[in-house]
This record gives structure tokens, sequence and C-alpha cells, in this order.
């Protein structure tokens, strides 16, 4: 799923996932007002930001601004960057990092160094260190005066993405839900599950966690072989714990906490997720999971799938791009990879949780206090921000890459082709999706996507994901980043719990037989609660009533 920051050779682990994908919104407020506001607040046009101070002539004077984004280092010269600075002015030098982002921000942070604009990753500790330490200012009064199309377009995630302070430091990127958009679920290779199940291979029909053991079952016993090499009915990306536990929690409709009366404990300490690690160990003792899953690097995972002697893989679907390409040039579309639903045992089809999504977005993008020039700034902003500006970013230049017919956004042929093509180089050569700041998920006041080369021409793969699996897409942003603060003693403490689980999952999947997994699993509980995890419980409880009372 492109949205999700995964989408071909723009694979974003995104997902996942973002995830993925990526990724990641509606369009709730995509309509007139929208309109209106971006009319009102075009450089040069009378409006909102005129009336506020700064005159037509003023508005297209150029300026330039230093962009330190940690995705991408190219020279702002494409066709969208061109039309870009003749619609603001704007020339953006961009401020690429080499190596480690993270590492680069905190040099720039400690040197006192900054750009004029920062994008960093929304839900890491740096964004907090850049507010408060000052580097970063106040948006509000900026966007009251500068920013009409920020407030129609964001909406409610202005209020959401507020500091502990109530004030905006940042606006977030690849923010909104993507409605029906699926992120986790189990991939089958469709040419053998015509065979071993003909009537689910269509989709709309989920199979029960029993229907899937014995789908498994059926397939290591007619293809013990392929091509005299042996076959692995399930196996597993070991290097992305998120996606493996993901898809599993999704089956039997678990979320990021276990929460009880408002109460928010660790997942793992939910009954549920017990039963899912001892499904998972029944599968592995039965021989359906690759017996070398945990120690599947990314590379060894897509090699093992484009061999055609996978039947499944859990994961988000996207993330099998690469495979199923090969798959498909040496045998066609029924040679690859579909995403379906499994339902555990007493679970609603309608509660799975296997679409994890987060409307906050994945990255923060603020104004520093190097910034000298935070009106005009604002205005570029406003102008990206606005659908018109979505539409110009995601779709390119007007005319040349696509048309308006009959009221809406028609893409030239030869553009959607040359994603096709080659991904990375027509962005790059055009600037269509290389510029991706500011971006909104969902639909404009038309009803055709923003997201042009991930969302338009959708696949038969993301149809088919959609169609399994698009009511299982659920909001995850009351319980984002609701641990302990980086650098602190209680950040040790959770660290220390996390990795007691994770080294412990795996341990209780490959147990020889359930009554070990059970034990291994009972143990790491016992051994959280010594390590302190009731203590970090407490920090997210906080936390999470504090969050619930800032949105109010």
């Amino acid at each position: 799923m492109p949205g999700i920051k995964k989408w071909g050779a723009l694979s974003l682990s995104l997902a996942l996932v973002a995830a993925i994908a990526a990724g990641c919104g509606s369009s709730g407020n995509n309509g007139n007002n929208a309109n209106q506001a971006s009319n009102a607040s075009k450089p040069g046009n009378a409006g909102a930001a005129n009336d506020a101070g700064s005159k037509p002539d003023e508005s297209l004077k150029p300026l330039k601004i230093t962009f330190f984004d940690k995705n991408t280092g190219d020279a702002f010269t494409n066709d969208v960057a061109q039309e870009i600075t003749k619609r603001t002015g704007v020339t953006v030098e961009i401020q690429q990092p080499t190596g480690n982002p993270t590492e680069k921000l905190n040099l720039m942070l400690a040197s006192d160094d900054l750009p004029d604009i920062v994008l960093m990753d929304r839900g890491g500790d740096i964004v907090n260190k850049y507010i408060s330490t000052g580097a970063l200012i106040p948006l509000d009064d900026l966007i009251d005066k500068y920013g009409p199309d920020v407030k129609a377009m964001y909406g409610d995630t202005l209020n959401k993405t507020r500091y502990t302070d109530g004030k905006n430091y940042y606006l977030s990127n690849w923010y909104g839900m993507s409605e029906g958009e699926p992120v986790f679920g189990f991939n089958l290779k469709m040419n053998f599950l015509k065979e071993l199940a003909p009537d689910k291979a269509a989709g709309g029909q989920p199979f029960t966690a029993d229907e899937f053991e014995q789908l498994l079952k059926d397939f290591k016993a007619k293809y013990p072989t392929v091509n005299g090499k042996p076959t692995t009915a399930l196996t597993m990306d070991g290097s992305n714990m998120g996606a493996v536990t993901g898809t599993f929690k999704g089956m039997f409709g678990m979320k990021t906490y276990y929460e009880t009366d408002g109460k928010l404990q660790y997942d793992v300490e939910d009954p549920k997720y017990k039963e899912m690690i001892l499904y998972m160990n029944k599968l592995y003792t039965e021989g359906l999971i690759d017996t070398d899953w945990a120690i599947n690097k990314k590379e060894s995972w897509l090699q093992k799938l484009s061999s055609g002697t996978v039947f499944g893989s859990t994961g988000a679907y996207w993330d099998l791009g690469t495979a199923n390409t090969a798959l498909k040039k040496d045998g066609g579309e029924d040679a690859e990879f579909f995403d379906y639903k499994v339902v555990g045992p007493d679970v609603d089809p309608a509660k799975t949780t296997y679409g994890p999504q987060g409307s906050l977005g994945w990255d923060a993008i603020g104004i520093t206090k190097a910034n000298k020039n935070p009106e005009r700034t604002m205005q570029f902003i406003n102008f990206l921000a606005s659908e018109e500006g979505q539409y110009l970013l995601q779709w390119g230049v007007e005319g040349k890459h696509w048309d308006m017919v009959d009221g809406k956004h028609v893409p030239k042929p030869e553009v959607l082709q040359g994603f096709k093509d080659d991904w990375n180089n027509y962005s790059k050569t055009t600037g269509i999706r290389k510029w991706t700041w500011f971006i909104k998920a969902g639909k404009g006041s038309d009803g055709t996507v923003y997201d042009l080369a991930g969302r338009y021409d959708r696949s038969e793969i993301d149809k088919m994901a959609i169609k399994n699996l698009g009511d299982s897409v659920w909001n995850t942003d009351t319980y984002d980043n609701l641990g302990p603060q980086g650098g602190t003693p209680e950040a040790l403490i959770s660290q220390k719990v996390n990795d007691i689980m994770t080294q412990n999952i795996t341990k209780a999947i490959i147990a020889k037989n359930a009554a070990e997994a059970g034990q291994v699993f009972d143990k790491m509980l016992a051994d959280m609660k010594a390590a302190g995890s009731e203590k970090i419980e407490k920090i997210i409880n906080d936390n999470y009533q504090d969050r619930l009372a800032l949105w109010k």
C-alpha cells in the first residue's frame, strides 16, 4: 500500500507500517471550505493572507528557504519544484542528511545550526527535544493569520498534535485516515489457493482458524515439493516482528494495549494473546510454519517467496511487491500472493484488527527559530497544504501531467505508465510525489485521490486486500507514543520490558509443544512484572488520561 510508506521501490517498513504505509486520511475537510480558503490565500490574491498585511506583490518576492528533509537530498529543480517556485516565489534548498537522520538532527540541535524548516519522525523523542529547547517556534498565530488552508485541511488534527502547553509546533505529514485501506493480512499464493479452496479464492469470505490450519495442511499434503524443491506452507519475515505479531493480533482482534474499564495494560496481558501464541506454536510444531522464520531477514524472506515454493506469508501486502513482480513475470497474475482474512475463535469478523492506522501522520514539519521569514514561510506552507497544493505535489502540473475533465482530475496516460515503468526515476524527473510535504491521505473535493501514484490505478492485489480486509481498519491515535520520555530511568525500564517480550514471544512460538510454549509465556509475564512493567503501565495510563483531556 503506497500511502503507508511502502509502495514499490518507495517501500517503507513504513509500512508499515506503515505503514507501511502508507499510509492514511479521510476527505472530511476537503470540500467547499477548503476550496474557499485556498482561493483566498493563493500568493498574489486578495484574501486572508493579504488582510493580515501581506501585499500581493510581496507574496511572490523571491525567497530561498533551507529545508532539512530526512527523506531526500535531490535538487529542487524538476517540473513540480519549478511550479512551486512560480506559484509562491520560494526556492527550496534541500538539506538532506548523510548517514543517520536522527544523528544529524541531534547535531544540528546541539550546534544550533538550524535550517528554516525541518522534517523529522513524528513518533520519536527528537520532536520533543526540538520543542522543549525552543528550536521550533509556535505556529498558532502564523496559522491564524496566514494559514486558512492549513486550518481547513488539517481540521481536528491540529487539536490532536498540540504540545503539552496547548500550542502547535509542527504540522503532520502523511496525516488523516485512509478509510478501507488495510495493512496486515495472510498473503496466499493464488494458483495454489484456487486448487485447495476454490470457494474462498475470489475473496469476501474469511477463513476460520481451523479452516486456515487445514488449508496449510492440505497444501503440504498435495505439494510436498514444487519443481523438486521442498515447500513451505507459511513463512514470515523474522526481521519485522511488528508485521508478524500484527497479522496474528489482527486475527484475534487485539489492539496496541489490552484495555479494560479504561485502564491500559501491555497487549500480552490480554488472555487472547496467549491463545494466539499457542495457535502459532501449534502451526509451528505441525510443520506448517517455516522452521527458519525467526532468523529470516527481509532479503531471504523475499527470496523464499519468489521461489514459487511458498504458499503463504504474514505481513502487509505491499511488502511482497518484489516477490510478486518476479512471480508474475514467470507465471502470470495467478502466481502472485493475495491478501486474505483469518478470524480467530469467538472473534467477530468485523472486529478483527488487521489495519492499524494513525491519522496524525508519520512526520513532523516545523519552522525553526533560525527562520528569518516565518510569515512568508507560513504562506508557502499554506499553499502546499491546500487542496491545490496537494494535487500539484502528488499529480504534477496541470496541462502537463493531468487535465481537469468534467470537473475531475484526470492523469495523462504517460504519467501512469511512467510510474509503472520506473517509479523512482519518474518521480525524481517530474517531481510528482517527490516532495512529500504536508501530505494528506484520502480524496479531494472532486472525489479523486490525492495519491495519484499509489492509489489511483489499483492493482488486482490491492483490490483483493481492500475487499477482504477493508473492514478491519482501526485508528491507533489514542494509543500512540504513550510510553515514558526518552532519556529517563523509566525509559530504560520500558526498554528492558520490551526486550523481555521480544525475546520470549519468539521462544514461545518455536517451543517444542504447547506446554512448553505456555510455560515460556507465563514466565515472560512474571519477568516483565519483576522488571517494572507495572510502573511503566502507570506512566502509560497517566499519559493516556492527559491525552484524552487535551483532545477534548
